[in-house]
Protein backbone atom coordinates (compact mmCIF):
# COMPACT_ATOMS: atom_id res chain seq x y z
CA UNK A 1 0.00 0.00 0.00
CA UNK A 2 1.18 3.18 -0.95
CA UNK A 3 2.01 6.04 1.78
CA UNK A 4 -1.46 7.92 0.09
CA UNK A 5 -3.50 5.45 0.41
CA UNK A 6 -2.30 4.62 4.12
CA UNK A 7 -2.77 7.84 5.20
CA UNK A 8 -6.08 8.34 3.52
CA UNK A 9 -7.26 5.20 5.20
CA UNK A 10 -6.16 6.53 8.75
CA UNK A 11 -8.19 9.47 8.18
CA UNK A 12 -10.66 7.60 7.38
CA UNK A 13 -10.94 6.03 10.50
CA UNK A 14 -9.81 9.32 12.32
CA UNK A 15 -12.81 10.60 10.96
CA UNK A 16 -15.35 7.86 12.52
CA UNK A 17 -14.11 8.54 15.92
CA UNK A 18 -10.69 6.22 15.93
CA UNK A 19 -8.65 7.54 18.56
CA UNK A 20 -5.53 5.79 17.47
CA UNK A 21 -6.58 5.83 13.74
CA UNK A 22 -2.97 5.51 13.00
CA UNK A 23 -2.03 2.52 14.67
CA UNK A 24 -5.39 0.87 13.50
CA UNK A 25 -4.71 1.55 9.79
CA UNK A 26 -1.12 0.08 10.32
CA UNK A 27 -2.67 -2.89 12.11
CA UNK A 28 -5.63 -3.58 9.18
CA UNK A 29 -2.85 -3.27 6.43
CA UNK A 30 -0.54 -6.02 8.03
CA UNK A 31 -4.06 -8.07 8.55
CA UNK A 32 -5.01 -7.66 4.94
CA UNK A 33 -1.90 -8.57 3.24
CA UNK A 34 -2.32 -8.01 -0.46
CA UNK A 35 -6.30 -8.64 -0.18
CA UNK A 36 -7.74 -5.34 -1.44
CA UNK A 37 -11.19 -6.46 -0.46
CA UNK A 38 -10.52 -7.69 2.66
CA UNK A 39 -8.66 -4.71 3.80
CA UNK A 40 -12.01 -2.68 2.36
CA UNK A 41 -14.21 -5.08 4.49
CA UNK A 42 -12.31 -5.01 7.41
CA UNK A 43 -12.38 -0.81 7.33
CA UNK A 44 -16.01 -0.33 6.46
CA UNK A 45 -16.44 -2.97 9.50
CA UNK A 46 -14.54 -0.81 11.89
CA UNK A 47 -16.18 2.39 10.61
CA UNK A 48 -19.48 1.13 11.27
CA UNK A 49 -18.44 0.66 15.25
CA UNK A 50 -17.07 -2.52 15.12
CA UNK A 51 -14.62 -3.09 18.23
CA UNK A 52 -11.38 -3.48 16.55
CA UNK A 53 -10.97 -7.20 17.58
CA UNK A 54 -13.56 -7.98 16.34
CA UNK A 55 -12.83 -6.52 13.13
CA UNK A 56 -9.38 -8.50 12.99
CA UNK A 57 -10.77 -11.68 14.84
CA UNK A 58 -8.33 -11.66 17.75
CA UNK A 59 -7.26 -9.76 21.07
CA UNK A 60 -3.92 -9.35 22.74
CA UNK A 61 -3.19 -10.73 25.98
CA UNK A 62 0.01 -10.70 27.85
CA UNK A 63 1.56 -10.53 25.28
CA UNK A 64 -0.49 -13.41 22.81
CA UNK A 65 -3.14 -13.44 20.69
CA UNK A 66 -6.74 -14.98 21.28
CA UNK A 67 -9.45 -15.48 18.94
CA UNK A 68 -12.48 -13.26 19.46
CA UNK A 69 -15.47 -13.21 17.99
CA UNK A 70 -19.12 -11.22 17.42
CA UNK A 71 -20.60 -10.38 20.47
CA UNK A 72 -18.35 -11.78 22.83
CA UNK A 73 -15.96 -10.06 25.22
CA UNK A 74 -13.28 -8.51 23.88
CA UNK A 75 -10.28 -8.99 26.79
CA UNK A 76 -9.58 -5.31 28.38
CA UNK A 77 -6.12 -4.20 28.93
CA UNK A 78 -7.05 -3.89 32.86
CA UNK A 79 -7.72 -7.51 33.30
CA UNK A 80 -3.65 -8.06 32.71
CA UNK A 81 -3.69 -7.66 36.65
CA UNK A 82 -6.46 -10.26 37.69
CA UNK A 83 -3.87 -12.24 35.26
CA UNK A 84 -0.68 -11.53 36.90
CA UNK A 85 -2.28 -12.08 40.71
CA UNK A 86 -3.68 -15.86 39.33
CA UNK A 87 -0.14 -16.62 37.15
CA UNK A 88 1.20 -16.25 40.57
CA UNK A 89 -0.80 -18.75 42.41
CA UNK A 90 0.08 -21.64 39.98
CA UNK A 91 2.42 -24.31 39.87
CA UNK A 92 2.34 -28.02 37.24
CA UNK A 93 -0.90 -30.06 38.20
CA UNK A 94 -3.03 -27.21 40.13
CA UNK A 95 -6.71 -27.17 38.96
CA UNK A 96 -7.79 -23.12 37.43
CA UNK A 97 -11.26 -22.18 36.82
CA UNK A 98 -11.96 -19.06 34.49
CA UNK A 99 -15.65 -18.54 35.03
CA UNK A 100 -17.47 -16.28 33.02
CA UNK A 101 -14.91 -17.03 30.81
CA UNK A 102 -16.23 -14.96 27.59
CA UNK A 103 -13.05 -16.10 24.92
CA UNK A 104 -11.26 -17.45 27.40
CA UNK A 105 -8.44 -15.93 27.02
CA UNK A 106 -7.88 -15.25 30.84
CA UNK A 107 -7.50 -19.29 30.76
CA UNK A 108 -5.44 -19.52 27.80
CA UNK A 109 -2.91 -17.26 29.32
CA UNK A 110 -2.75 -18.72 32.81
CA UNK A 111 -1.96 -22.34 30.51
CA UNK A 112 0.65 -20.50 28.60
CA UNK A 113 2.13 -19.30 32.00
CA UNK A 114 2.08 -23.06 33.34
CA UNK A 115 1.25 -25.56 30.27
CA UNK A 116 0.96 -28.04 33.68
CA UNK A 117 -2.10 -26.70 34.76
CA UNK A 118 -5.48 -28.80 34.57
CA UNK A 119 -7.51 -25.59 33.30
CA UNK A 120 -11.18 -25.49 32.74
CA UNK A 121 -13.47 -22.86 31.64
CA UNK A 122 -17.26 -21.94 31.43
CA UNK A 123 -20.14 -19.43 30.13
CA UNK A 124 -23.46 -18.82 30.22
CA UNK A 125 -23.33 -17.51 26.93
CA UNK A 126 -23.65 -20.32 23.14
CA UNK A 127 -21.21 -17.85 21.81
CA UNK A 128 -18.53 -16.91 24.08
CA UNK A 129 -18.62 -21.34 24.92
CA UNK A 130 -17.85 -21.78 21.14
CA UNK A 131 -14.71 -19.05 20.92
CA UNK A 132 -13.52 -20.45 23.88
CA UNK A 133 -13.02 -23.71 22.58
CA UNK A 134 -10.50 -22.43 20.10
CA UNK A 135 -8.48 -20.76 22.83
CA UNK A 136 -8.49 -23.86 25.02
CA UNK A 137 -9.21 -27.46 24.84
CA UNK A 138 -12.53 -28.12 23.70
CA UNK A 139 -13.55 -30.53 25.88
CA UNK A 140 -12.39 -28.29 29.03
CA UNK A 141 -14.77 -25.46 28.15
CA UNK A 142 -18.26 -26.04 29.70
CA UNK A 143 -21.77 -23.96 29.47
CA UNK A 144 -23.82 -23.29 31.99
CA UNK A 145 -24.11 -20.85 34.75
CA UNK A 146 -21.73 -20.50 37.40
CA UNK A 147 -20.50 -23.16 38.92
CA UNK A 148 -23.83 -25.49 37.32
CA UNK A 149 -21.25 -25.73 34.21
CA UNK A 150 -18.43 -27.35 35.49
CA UNK A 151 -17.54 -31.22 36.50
CA UNK A 152 -18.75 -32.07 39.96
CA UNK A 153 -15.62 -33.49 40.38
CA UNK A 154 -14.14 -30.49 40.63
CA UNK A 155 -15.57 -29.49 43.30
CA UNK A 156 -13.10 -28.72 46.41
CA UNK A 157 -10.25 -29.26 44.12
CA UNK A 158 -9.86 -25.87 42.46
CA UNK A 159 -6.77 -24.19 43.38
CA UNK A 160 -6.87 -20.80 41.03
CA UNK A 161 -10.46 -19.17 40.35
CA UNK A 162 -10.20 -16.64 38.19
CA UNK A 163 -13.82 -14.92 37.12
CA UNK A 164 -14.15 -11.62 35.54
CA UNK A 165 -18.16 -11.50 36.04
CA UNK A 166 -20.08 -8.31 34.85
CA UNK A 167 -20.11 -6.05 37.07
CA UNK A 168 -21.50 -2.98 34.93
CA UNK A 169 -24.32 -1.49 36.84
CA UNK A 170 -27.55 -1.77 34.20
CA UNK A 171 -28.24 2.04 34.07
CA UNK A 172 -24.59 2.95 33.34
CA UNK A 173 -24.53 0.52 30.14
CA UNK A 174 -25.64 2.94 28.17
CA UNK A 175 -22.91 5.39 28.64
CA UNK A 176 -20.60 2.79 28.08
CA UNK A 177 -18.41 3.16 24.81
CA UNK A 178 -20.12 2.01 21.93
CA UNK A 179 -17.81 -0.85 21.01
CA UNK A 180 -18.74 -2.70 23.58
CA UNK A 181 -22.71 -1.23 24.44
CA UNK A 182 -23.40 -2.34 21.13
CA UNK A 183 -20.97 -5.03 20.06
CA UNK A 184 -20.68 -7.32 22.56
CA UNK A 185 -23.26 -9.56 24.67
CA UNK A 186 -25.19 -7.65 27.65
CA UNK A 187 -25.40 -10.61 29.28
CA UNK A 188 -21.13 -10.21 29.39
CA UNK A 189 -21.62 -6.43 30.97
CA UNK A 190 -24.98 -6.20 32.92
CA UNK A 191 -24.17 -7.00 36.78
CA UNK A 192 -28.05 -5.58 37.70
CA UNK A 193 -29.01 -2.71 39.46
CA UNK A 194 -25.47 -2.31 41.64
CA UNK A 195 -23.18 -4.45 39.40
CA UNK A 196 -22.52 -6.81 42.09
CA UNK A 197 -25.15 -9.31 41.28
CA UNK A 198 -23.57 -11.90 40.10
CA UNK A 199 -20.63 -11.69 42.33
CA UNK A 200 -23.03 -12.05 44.85
CA UNK A 201 -23.84 -15.60 43.90
CA UNK A 202 -20.30 -16.65 42.57
CA UNK A 203 -19.03 -15.52 46.07
CA UNK A 204 -21.65 -17.29 47.87
CA UNK A 205 -20.66 -20.68 46.31
CA UNK A 206 -17.01 -20.40 45.73
CA UNK A 207 -15.51 -21.64 48.89
CA UNK A 208 -17.36 -25.01 48.60
CA UNK A 209 -14.86 -25.34 45.10
CA UNK A 210 -11.86 -24.45 46.46
CA UNK A 211 -9.18 -26.49 47.64
CA UNK A 212 -7.53 -26.11 50.82
CA UNK A 213 -5.64 -22.95 50.45
CA UNK A 214 -7.19 -22.28 46.93
CA UNK A 215 -7.82 -18.61 46.33
CA UNK A 216 -10.94 -17.17 44.32
CA UNK A 217 -9.80 -13.25 42.00
CA UNK A 218 -12.18 -11.49 40.83
CA UNK A 219 -12.12 -8.34 38.94
CA UNK A 220 -14.28 -5.51 39.90
CA UNK A 221 -14.55 -1.67 39.45
CA UNK A 222 -12.81 0.83 41.99
CA UNK A 223 -15.67 2.30 43.44
CA UNK A 224 -17.06 -1.55 43.77
CA UNK A 225 -13.60 -3.35 45.74
CA UNK A 226 -14.92 -2.13 49.27
CA UNK A 227 -18.29 -3.77 48.57
CA UNK A 228 -16.81 -6.90 46.36
CA UNK A 229 -14.26 -7.50 49.03
CA UNK A 230 -17.38 -7.20 52.15
CA UNK A 231 -18.72 -10.20 49.86
CA UNK A 232 -15.43 -12.57 49.75
CA UNK A 233 -15.18 -12.00 53.67
CA UNK A 234 -18.53 -12.85 54.29
CA UNK A 235 -17.95 -16.32 52.89
CA UNK A 236 -15.52 -16.93 55.20
CA UNK A 237 -12.45 -15.80 52.42
CA UNK A 238 -9.35 -14.13 53.35
CA UNK A 239 -10.25 -11.18 51.54
CA UNK A 240 -7.57 -8.28 49.86
CA UNK A 241 -8.00 -5.63 47.21
CA UNK A 242 -5.73 -5.20 44.66
CA UNK A 243 -4.93 -2.01 42.33
CA UNK A 244 -2.68 -1.40 39.73
CA UNK A 245 -3.40 2.29 38.51
CA UNK A 246 -1.02 2.13 35.46
CA UNK A 247 -4.01 -0.06 33.71
CA UNK A 248 -6.74 0.84 35.70
CA UNK A 249 -6.90 -2.80 37.01
CA UNK A 250 -8.61 -3.56 40.56
CA UNK A 251 -9.40 -6.90 41.70
CA UNK A 252 -9.94 -8.92 44.63
CA UNK A 253 -8.73 -12.19 45.76
CA UNK A 254 -10.27 -14.60 48.46
CA UNK A 255 -8.06 -16.85 49.88
CA UNK A 256 -9.67 -19.89 51.54
CA UNK A 257 -8.14 -20.84 55.25
CA UNK A 258 -5.74 -24.28 54.84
Amino acid sequence: MTTEALDALTARLRAAGCVFAEDEATLLVEEAGDDAGRLEAMAAARVAGLPLEQVVGWAELDGRRYAVAPGVFVPRRRSALLLRLAASRLAPGAVVVDLCCGSGALGAALRAHEPGIDVHAADLDPAAVACARRNLPPDRVHAGDLFDALPAHLRGRVDVLVANAPYVPTTAIASMPPEARDHEHRLALDGGSDGLDVQRRLVLEAPAWLAAGGVLLVETGRDQAARTAALVSGAGLRARVHHDDEIAGCAVSGERPD
